[in-house]
């Protein structure tokens, strides 16, 4: 039972008694899973998931319906299940994503909002309570009007833009149905940032190409350095600019004709600059969207991580729900077909990459996020790496560690017993910089692909015996 609960949980905290003296240590997560995408919370159980139990069920589930109510505002939507679990009896309390966001912890003297970073329930920081306020009501940042005035403005470049290519004139009447400015002639967020005009201050784009294969200073170590600003379409042909006059298109002969051998794909640069564009968050103050090309790759990292919550790097992104921070932006280019359709774009930037000539498993583009950004990394697929003293350090341990956990993960195994496995201690820099990339060229799976999330999931290298899309042990899995 308990396993079933788990699997079917999209997020979860343990606790072995209920606390009613200082409650806030389990209604935070209350509060972070109402702000996301929902949890489930079980009490009388250890976080090894051991059935510890509860001396009064009934007690317990009429003190924690009065405190949610009493301490969490507005009120989320809760379910109280009473279980038993070896003759233990337990309590599971199933908490929804909430529609009217934030909702707050209120009592002790505070009024603080969670949201889930990891594993944990912490305090969400201004711009993310900003962005949930929104969400509350049915907004977005690019909805909402501004004061600036249609008039004062010129968007010779939206409508040259939108000409070329659809073959339609931007009419009057297209800037109040597309979201860009309301009947009385104010701009919304969107069309502010669609104006020639650089209004928007957040709406920059700083590109460095370095020498090298990290990061260093900008006077010395940088070999082409722009920073641009200015509307969305300025940004996009800018920095697409940037990445073409900063690559190379090598080619190989054959018989009868030669192939080029470009470093990136085209439209796979234009979908991740895009991506960036329509989902960054433009509330976060002094933040720009950052593009660092190195020798071996090119990162794309945009402000905000994913909306609604979670990280790329727990999702299937054939199958990502597609979730749009900035709806009026996003209608706009899909309009002006720079994206195919809504949730499509790191389909794209994959099957792209996938057909250039040369492409192998290893270079297939990688997908991380924070709480606080997004990046999108494109391997240089001309890049041969020198092999010397200063650089084998570097290759070698990632080769064997990569081998160690595909061997390890014959038998499925879970991220807690992959990483100690192999010597590591920080659970999330493992994923990102061991697991994910196995799981991004095909090496490696997820037992329960269908809940990317779940406390129940594990890891399983591909083509062996274990290898089943419907595979179940019949033990107890013991994820993070």
């Amino acid at each position: 039972m308990i396993e079933q609960l788990i699997a079917e949980a999209t997020e979860c905290d343990f606790k072995v008694a209920l606390e009613t003296k200082k409650p806030k240590s389990w209604l935070k997560s209350v509060s972070a899973f109402s702000n996301g995408i929902g949890g489930t919370l079980f009490f009388g159980i250890s976080d090894d998931r051991e059935p510890i139990g509860l001396s009064d069920v009934q007690s317990d589930a009429e003190a924690i319906s009065r405190l949610i109510k009493e301490r969490i505002t507005p009120l989320p939507q809760f379910n109280l299940k009473p279980f038993v679990e070896d003759n233990k009896n337990l309590l599971a309390i199933e908490i929804s994503s909430g529609r009217s966001t934030p909702y707050y912890y209120k009592a002790d003297g505070v009024m603080e909002a969670y949201v889930r970073v990891g594993n944990e329930s912490v305090i969400a920081p201004d711009y993310i309570v900003n962005e949930l306020i929104l969400k509350g009501t049915n907004q977005s940042f690019d909805t909402l009007l501004t004061d600036a005035l249609k008039k004062d403005y010129s968007f010779t470049l939206l409508e040259a833009t939108y000409l070329e290519r659809t073959g339609l004139h931007f009419e009057p009447s297209d800037y109040i149905s597309f979201g860009l400015a309301d009947k009385n002639g104010f701009l919304t967020n969107a069309g502010k940032l669609m104006a020639d005009q650089h209004i928007v201050y957040n709406s920059r784009i700083f590109c460095t190409r370095w020498n090298g294969l990290e990061k260093g200073s900008i006077f010395d170590d940088a070999l082409d350095d722009k920073e641009y600003e200015g509307n969305l379409i300025y940004l996009l042909k800018n920095a697409t600019d940037f990445i073409k006059n900063n690559s190379k298109v090598r080619f190989a002969k054959e018989a009868q004709y030669r192939v080029d051998k470009p470093d990136y794909a085209e439209r796979a640069i234009t979908e991740a600059i895009v991506n960036a564009l329509i989902h960054r968050d433009y509330i976060v103050l002094g933040s720009e969207i950052h593009i660092d090309m190195f020798d071996d790759r090119l990162e794309i990292a945009s402000p905000g991580g994913m909306f609604g919550g979670g990280t790329i790097q727990e999702y299937d992104v054939y199958n990502i729900r597609s979730m749009r921070r900035n709806p009026v932006i996003a209608d706009l280019f899909h309009r002006m077909k720079y994206m195919e359709r809504r949730g499509s774009g790191l389909k794209k930037i994959i099957s792209e990459t996938e057909m250039l000539p040369g492409y192998k498993a290893e270079f297939k583009p990688k997908f991380s996020s924070t709480a606080m950004d997004f990046k999108v990394t494109l391997q240089n697929l001309n890049y041969t790496p020198q092999v010397n003293p200063q650089v084998t350090p570097q290759v070698n341990p990632q080769v064997k560690i990569s081998k160690q956990i595909l061997e390890l993960c014959v038998e499925p195994k879970t991220k807690r017993e992959i990483t100690t496995a192999c010597g590591f201690k920080d659970i999330k820099y493992f994923t990102q910089n061991f697991i994910a990339p196995l799981m991004q060229s095909g090496q490696l799976k997820m037992t329960i692909p269908d809940k990317p999330n779940s406390r129940n999931q594990k890891y399983i290298t591909t083509n062996n015996k274990w290898d089943n899309t419907n595979h179940r042990t019949n033990k107890p899995f013991h994820a993070m």
